[in-house]
């Protein structure tokens, strides 16, 4: 007994000398989504420059003229909007908050719910007047309670586009108000960015698909100035511009069995025409797209033997993460195929990349991601190995 036991530590040295797992990854792991969309299409619309886009993803669907820099009216308030809803979101401002208004606030022209200097108003009810009504004197009371002043906020507006990307944009004001500028440019591609990152903000959708309500108890009234959010399946927003230097703007959002869409429409020449426009885009994209939400299925998956590990296999999970973009009709025959390691050394961390698994439609790839350890497993100890050992022998 004491020769095998000698024999079987001298064994297990062996064992714990040996060199641990892989110094880089396997090739093939490729974490990148495999988009089936990378083509856009041109959509007949009567305006300057527009985009669709699916707001799931970010890809693009439909576009022209989408780099061209025009200027965007009160479009420019879906910035505003964000920068608020974000104040919101991080408990800088509160819904029930009142806020007095300004003397700049109320000298603002254009679209307004006339503010009077020394007025009091919920966030609330300025969000509404925002995101309703455009109201450029809420707007304005909302960004210097961000802010601080005006042109502190518009200075973060322009921080937040570049955050988003937006590189073709430069905001000079809040509002949109154009008559004292040249430089308040945006692009329909830009305007969309931005517009994807507003329709995430969990309680827009609150204020952004309200068609009719009221202010300072029903004696202020307010109506949508988009009109799809009354006509349109599936609308949830967004957000309308008009001034005789940008023409007819309008962003608009919808959503119908998780796909999410994006039409924006710049320099239209008339109300009539950028709807249309937008509700041909809208009506586009759900005719032609669908979003899939993969689901890993871990059947006849099996666990990754681990060598010179405290336990002899890992478990194995995926990390799915987003959704894919799909033709019409081409999400019912998604096919699940899996790539393993057959064994990788100890340690191993939970979270490590074990191996692949891509979903097909048909024989085109779609989308890739990594199978992973679902627990931590330590090297094995020279104690444990000898407590193997000892329970192995006790056991015979």
């Amino acid at each position: 007994m004491k020769k095998t036991v000698a024999l079987m530590i001298c064994i297990l040295f062996v064992f714990l000398a040996a060199t641990p797992c892989f110094a880089t990854e396997p090739p093939f792991f490729d974490t990148d989504s495999v988009l089936a969309v990378n083509t856009y299409a041109e959509i007949p619309v009567n305006a300057k420059a527009y985009v669709l886009m699916d707001s799931n993803t970010g890809t693009l669907l439909a576009a022209k003229n989408e780099e061209m820099q025009l200027y965007p009216a009160s479009v420019t308030k879906i910035m505003t909007i964000l920068l608020v809803a974000e104040a919101i979101q991080a408990g800088k401002l509160s819904f029930d908050e009142t806020l007095v208004c300004s003397e700049t606030a109320a000298s603002k022209g254009g679209s307004q719910i006339w503010l009077e200097p020394g007025e009091e108003m919920s966030v609330r009810d300025l969000m509404k007047a925002a995101c309703v009504y455009s109201a450029n004197d809420a707007c304005t009371l909302l960004g210097e309670a961000v802010a601080g002043s005006e042109e502190a906020f518009v200075q973060m507006m322009n921080a937040r586009a570049v955050e988003l990307q937006m590189i073709n944009t430069h905001f000079d004001n809040c509002t949109g108000l154009d008559d004292d500028t040249t430089s308040h440019l945006t692009t329909a591609y830009d305007v969309a960015l931005m517009s994807r990152a507003l329709i995430g903000v969990d309680f827009i959708r609150d204020f952004t698909t309200i068609w009719m309500d009221t202010l300072r108890g029903g004696k202020t009234q307010l109506v949508n100035t988009n009109r799809l959010i009354r006509f349109y399946n599936g609308i949830t927003g967004l957000k309308t511009g008009t001034t005789s230097k940008a023409g007819c703007c309008v962003s608009a959002t919808a959503q119908r069995d998780g796909l999410g869409l994006i039409a924006v429409v710049l320099g239209a020449e008339n109300s009539n025409d950028r709807f249309n426009g937008a509700r041909a885009l809208l009506d586009y994209g759900f005719a032609n797209y669908e979003i899939f939400t993969p689901v890993f299925d871990p059947a006849g998956v099996e666990p990754v033997k681990v060598n010179h590990g405290a336990a002899p296999e890992a478990p194995v999970t995926a990390e799915l993460a987003g959704d894919i973009l799909l033709s019409k009709g081409s999400g019912s025959g998604i096919t699940q195929q899996n790539e393993l390691l057959p064994e990788i050394d100890a340690p191993v961390e939970k979270g490590q990349k074990l191996g692949t698994v891509k979903f097909y439609a048909g024989d085109a790839e779609i989308a890739r991601y990594d199978l992973v350890s679902s627990v931590d497993i330590p090297k094995l100890t020279f104690i444990k190995a000898l407590q193997r050992i000892f329970k192995s022998l006790n056991r015979a």
